[in-house]
């Protein structure tokens, strides 16, 4: 029974709007499996004001960008869904209630253990040798960190049981002990609201969130203008299997799932977690024991959810009132990314776990699977559209930073980088590289699926360039053993054999000078072919500068070469129709 006044009870009735909501003295409001619009501030006066969301309930605000006032509480349920052994990475709804009208920073001791319907008591927050336990709830505050533009695995911060995670920031969390993988946690504290910057570094990842209440809309949040300016538009979240119960990080198995959705929002794009063990140092070895779990993101991020970003530019990306949606985590397009779901489905069931994204009709899409050993599978997806180009497509296209390329692995180059998502516009004529890293002699065997809207008659070859070979991806698999390599050229994609007969560049066609008089790098185009950009490596293979070209059939391009260290570069051409121009360049800048 609810024995406290309650100054508003509101129990399985309609959605309700305000302009404002102010909860006084020791009432509360109480929303059961429905949601609340909130114009402006909600006030929560006193230390006894309080709001209970109950079974999905949520709070949406509109038009405020600051935060609430007040010294009460929210109260907000969600489940972790994973062990003692595992992360979760949170973002929290709430933070410390001090009486101002900014949102406030949030410490794991915020958390409660619910004991009743309204009643719960405070977490234990400390060390119980390294794992946490469900009952009561106690948190093991060594797991509690932090990653804030940085690009490097000894760059995440510790926090511990500190009051020191700002608003927006996420953090990572194990579960616990006991809970049966569905651990729940009371998040309790003044309700975030408005506009939440987290800063972002150009090609460095920051561990943010869904900082509300309510369910957030990766739609609106990749598509907002400002953050489209400083970020991928791609958010990456994190899963690790379940079945290796270490805190060793040598033994550790997971891996980072892609999402993106285009601006129209009629076309997700994800890629799964791919698996594998880490060195003491964070790196990854490539040793893995498991293939991906099939969990993916969706477009509607529930509560408590959080995901990575990698910045382009020096900035904040936003969390903003205008990204927020009721959207239940029992619907079909939002769900917790973690191993499992244990929440009631009675309201609309999800689509099935084997089932992926469906492109519109006027889309072509496939997806690749590279199997390593028998050990792990690394999966890429190609879309086609004729809106797309063969630049970078934001919303439609997921990169994979350097660091996290695996041992041995496998991506799309896009200009030199590489890519798990790719989208292109379709031709038959296409020629799409597909790379293979391997540290090791490896059995490699290529697979097809996710075939949408192709002819039933149109192949899919993989062209192994170097044995002149095809093989019809869509009517058997690609098997070969490789030899420690990086296989940056032997391998594409076609869909017509014919098409390879175009008469490769030769030096006719592209002529280079490194005038080191004047510090400039020269490329001469004399046919005016269609050149898309080029990019300069170093000679361990580190890329040092990319440019792309808008007007792509001048007869030469330059290019400063003075904020170049003296040494040997390949300069790499990249043409409109996916041919390669490579050519060695000795920089040395005089003084």
């Amino acid at each position: 029974m609810l024995s406290r006044r309650a100054f508003l009870l509101l129990l399985l009735i309609s959605n309700l709007s305000f302009s404002q909501l102010s909860v006084r003295n020791d009432a509360y409001v109480f929303i059961n499996d429905e949601v609340v619009f909130v114009e402006d501030d909600i006030n929560l006066g006193e230390a006894d004001s309080s709001i209970y969301l109950r079974n999905e309930a949520q709070v949406v605000q509109g038009s405020g960008t600051s935060g609430n006032s007040g010294i009460g509480e929210l109260s907000v349920y969600q489940e972790g869904n994973v062990g003692a052994y595992e992360y979760n990475y949170w973002c929290s709804p709430v933070g410390s209630k001090i009486n101002n009208s900014v949102n406030n920073p949030f410490g794991v001791t915020f958390l409660n253990d619910s004991t009743g319907i309204i009643t719960s008591t405070p977490a234990n927050v400390g060390h119980f040798g390294y794992n946490g336990i469900s009952s009561p709830l106690s948190i093991e505050a060594y797991w509690i960190w932090k990653f804030i533009a940085s690009d490097e695995y000894s760059e995440w911060i510790h926090v511990r049981g500190d009051t020191s995670i700002n608003p927006g920031e996420g953090f990572s969390m194990k579960g616990t002990a006991g809970s049966g993988d569905a651990q729940r946690y009371d998040f309790r504290g003044k309700p975030n609201n408005g506009t939440i910057s987290v800063s972002v570094l150009d090609d460095h990842f920051t561990l943010v969130g869904n900082p509300y209440p309510s369910a957030m809309d990766a739609l609106e949040y990749i598509h907002d203008l400002e953050n489209a300016a400083v970020i991928t538009g791609t958010l990456h979240f994190w899963e690790q299997d379940p079945n290796v119960d270490s805190h060793n990080l040598r033994s550790y198995e997971g891996g980072y799932a892609t999402y993106t959705i285009n601006s129209a929002g009629t076309v997700e794009t994800y890629t799964p977690a791919t698996f594998s063990t880490y060195n003491l140092d964070g790196s990854i070895n490539g040793a893995a024991s498991s293939s991906p779990s099939g969990k993916r993101p969706r477009q509607h991020i529930p509560i408590g959810q959080g995901f990575m970003v990698e910045g382009t530019a020096t900035g904040t990306v936003k969390a903003k009132n205008s990204h927020r949606v009721f959207i239940k985590e029992t619907h079909a397009d939002s769900e917790f990314f973690k191993h499992s779901n244990t929440k009631d489905k009675t309201s609309k069931s999800k689509k099935s776990e084997n089932e992926f994204f469906k492109v519109p009709s006027d889309y072509k899409r496939f997806r690749i699977n590279i199997d390593f050993n028998n050990s792990y599978t690394r999966q890429l997806v190609e879309t086609f559209h004729n809106s797309t180009s063969f630049g970078f497509d934001y919303g439609m296209e997921s990169n994979i930073n350097q660091s996290d390329i695996l041992a041995s692995d496998a991506h799309w180059l896009i200009d030199g980088k590489p890519y798990l998502a790719e989208a292109l516009p379709y031709d038959l004529s296409l020629k799409i590289p597909l790379a293979i890293k391997l540290n090791k002699e490896s059995q490699i065997r290529i697979r097809i699926a996710d075939i949408q809207n192709f002819e039933t008659d149109q192949p899919i070859y993989l062209h192994d360039i170097e044995n002149n070979t095809f093989i019809n991806l869509k009517a058997q698999d690609f098997n070969i053993n490789l030899e420690a390599n990086n296989y940056t050229d032997r391998f594409e994609i076609v869909f017509d054999k014919n098409s390879l007969s175009t008469p490769e560049i030769n030096l006719d066609d592209l002529k280079v000078f490194q005038n080191n008089t004047i510090s400039e790098l020269k490329i001469s185009n004399p046919n005016s072919l269609n050149v898309k950009g080029f990019s300069l490596f170093d000679v361990a293979g580190k890329e040092v500068e990319s440019k792309r070209f808008q007007n792509n059939s001048k007869k030469a391009y330059t290019y400063s070469t003075k904020s170049l260290s003296d040494g040997v570069y390949i300069l790499q051409v990249n043409l409109d129709n996916n041919q390669v121009f490579k050519k060695k360049v000795i920089v040395s800048n005089k003084k």
